[in-house]
């Protein structure tokens, strides 16, 4: 499992992306993807929804468990990917490209973001 080198992680297993036109992008980790199983349901937070550093702002329904996502910063919802709304499995099959969840205007990031090295040892993967 190779963990994308520009990305950066929180221990709840969420990768975000640098900023690009002033948002920046969130998903979940391939490990995470692999933990959760086939992922049949994905509930996001709405555009224009404020997410919070290491809160909750979904849920992702497997053919196992349900999990909540949590957001890896704080700031305002600006895109939703309808994609992996209409097509869950995309989270599976491609949780660093098509599976990306919501983009968000960061206005605060916590200090206890990994790096992709970082993670994945904090990962055991």
């Amino acid at each position: 499992m190779s963990n994308p080198q520009q990305l950066r992680y929180s221990k709840e297993h969420e990768w975000l992306s640098a900023a690009e036109d002033g948002a920046s992008t969130v998903g979940i980790t391939e490990h995470a993807a692999n933990a959760l199983g086939d992922v049949v349901f994905v509930q996001l937070p709405e555009v224009g929804d404020s997410v919070s550093a290491g809160e909750t702002c979904g849920e992702l329904e497997s053919t196992k468990s349900v999990s909540d996502l949590y957001s890896p910063v704080s700031g305002e919802v600006t895109e939703v990917n309808e994609d992996v709304v209409n097509d869950p499995s995309l989270v599976n099959s491609a949780p660093f490209e098509g599976g990306w969840l919501f983009k968000v205007r960061v206005s605060e990031e916590p200090g206890d973001l990994l790096s992709a090295d970082e993670y994945t040892e904090f990962a055991g993967a």
